[in-house]
Parts: C-alpha cells; structure tokens; sequence
C-alpha cells in the first residue's frame, strides 16, 4: 500500500505565556503512517496531542523536531505544495458569516484557482449531496451544527484533495446528526478519499476506522485495528469497583483468586478486575468485600471496548 502520511518521532514543545520558564511537550514523539485510501484515527482525551498532530500536517503549526509529510512532501518546508493535496475541517466554526453557503464554497474553490465553470459545478454537486441545496443561498447564521459541519467539509472537498483532516468533526453533535455525519464519512471514504480523525468518541472510532492509534499527553499508546486493540486487553472483561476509604492489598490479592480473574489494578479508591470470563465474577467480588469489611459504593461491568483498553494503559478515562 503507498504511503500518504508519515509521522516519524514527531515532537512539539511550546512554553505557554500564563508558564513561563516552563516548557511544555504537546507531542512526545509519536511515529505512524496512513495508507493512500485507509480511515485512520487518532484517539485520545483531550489535550492529548490530537490537535497539535493535525495541525502539524496540514502546516498551521511547526513541528520542534520529527519528521511529517503528505505525499512524501515536507510539510515545513513545502506548506504550498501540502495545501493543494489535503482538506481541513477544523474544530471551531470558521465559515464567513457575510456570505451564503453556496459563496463559501465558491470562495474557497477560487482561492485553489479551480476555473469558474468547474466551481461552480463543484458547489452545486456538493451542496446537492450533503442536502443544503435548499439553503445555498442562505447566510449560515440559522444553520444547524449538522448543517455547518456538512458544510465544512463540503468547503474541504471543493479543491478535490487526496486526504481529508477532520479534527473532532461530530463534537456537540445531537446522535442523529453524529450517525448521519457517520455515514457521510464512511461514503467518502469508500469513494477512495484517505481520511484522518480525531476524536475522544470511543465508539466513533470503532466505528468509522480502519487502524487506530492511540495517544495521551504527546505520546503514542497503541496503533491497531479496533478489534485487534480491544482484544489486547487482558481478558477483556472489566469489573471496576469504587471503594470507600482506599483498597487495601488484601482484598485486592483475594480478588486474585476468583475464577476467570486475569489482572487486578488498585489504585486509591478504585479497584479494577480484568477478565476473561464475566459470569459470577461481581458477586464473588461482592462476597469477598463484605467478607472483609470493604464498603463498596458503585460497581461497573463492561465488555471489551477501547475504553476498556484505554483505562489498563493510562489507568483514567478517555473522558476524564
């Protein structure tokens, strides 16, 4: 498969105005490549490096050291030549305000220099196929964030990119327009479109990606399909318990001993069970705390997910 994307030890450091004198490294060399034609995601909470590795690639930030490229092209030192081969749909809402949907795209189209005739060709395909059709002559200011975000990429696609960024794309979506932003994205990228997405969405990136790579304050955890990351998971299973008064060691080594137990995490008011079978674990769990005078106050179950797999690497949530 050809290599469109290349991240090779890729580190950002930047001391903030509010911290002086302190640096801080946004990304901790990560290294990764994406194939021509593959979804791939970048998973992680936020502050994580997410933003900071889309902006590196699509040339708005600098890199301090590390190799990025698109199409084998130097984003540093060749930014005019990335510009013409990727699309970006950021986070925020950047779209003019003083101009209609269908001007937008025009607008952006002209600047990539694509002649009159093609553009406006260009507009009117896309504004037809992502349903603002109705409203291409409108200014965005009563559109919906559905609307906006279909726009967006609409303004992305104008110039006919080979790869497409979107940075946290269905953030502050209701479901429905998150599941219809979903089928769009999976469309486009059967057509043969190579997207990367960022996301804290779990189930957005199970969802929607071929390969997903995972990451947590600059650094790269895991890279794998899906079902090849929730399966390296110790067992799969995960009971976390919340403990009042901190877990002691003794409950935590007799948890051990519970049939299908394959790993226990404790850690300040938290105890997590890792399992490869699930039937009777929570009650024997339970017996075992009453036994020894432990006072649980909440109890999760879960089955194997990346959320699952990113609480054994970082042991927090993607959320948190």
């Amino acid at each position: 498969m050809e290599t469109v994307i290349t991240v090779g030890d890729l580190k950002k450091t930047f001391t903030p105005k509010a911290r002086k004198g302190i640096e801080v490294k946004a990304l901790d060399g990560i290294s990764f490549e994406v194939s021509r034609g593959e979804f791939f995601g970048l998973l992680g909470p936020n502050g994580a490096g997410k933003t900071t590795t889309i902006g590196i690639l699509t040339t708005r930030v600098l890199p301090s050291s590390g190799v990025a490229q698109i199409e084998g092209i130097d984003v540093a030192r060749d930014p005019v030549s990335v510009k013409r081969r990727i699309g970006v749909v950021p986070q925020v809402n950047n779209l003019d305000r003083s101009l209609t949907a269908k001007e937008i795209l025009l607008f952006h189209a002209e600047y990539f220099g694509i002649p009159k005739h093609e553009r406006e060709e260009r507009a009117q395909r896309l504004l037809e196929r992502f349903e603002l059709s109705d409203r291409a002559n409108e200014k965005i200011n009563g559109f919906s964030g559905g609307m906006v975000q279909r726009l967006k990429i609409g303004r992305a696609l104008m110039h006919d990119p080979a790869i497409l960024f979107l940075d946290e794309p269905t953030t502050g979506l209701d479901p429905q327009s998150r599941r219809a932003m979903w089928e769009l994205l999976t469309e486009l990228n059967q057509k043969g479109l190579t997207i990367l997405l960022t996301t804290h969405y779990m189930e957005e990136a199970d969802q929607l990606c071929r390969r997903i790579a995972i990451i947590d304050h600059g650094k790269l955890l895991a890279l794998d399909s899906p079902a090849q990351l929730k399966r390296s998971v110790p067992g799969g299973y995960l009971i976390e318990l919340q403990i009042r008064g901190g877990a002691n060691g003794t409950f935590s080594e007799a948890l051990r001993s519970l049939t299908g137990v394959v790993e226990i995490k404790a850690e300040n008011d938290r105890v997590r069970i890792y399992a490869d079978r699930i039937e009777g674990l929570l009650a024997n769990a339970m017996r075992l705390a009453g036994e020894q005078n432990v006072m649980v106050t909440d109890a999760h179950v879960s089955e194997p997910s990346l959320e699952n797999l990113f609480l054994h690497l970082t042991g927090r949530s993607l959320r948190e």
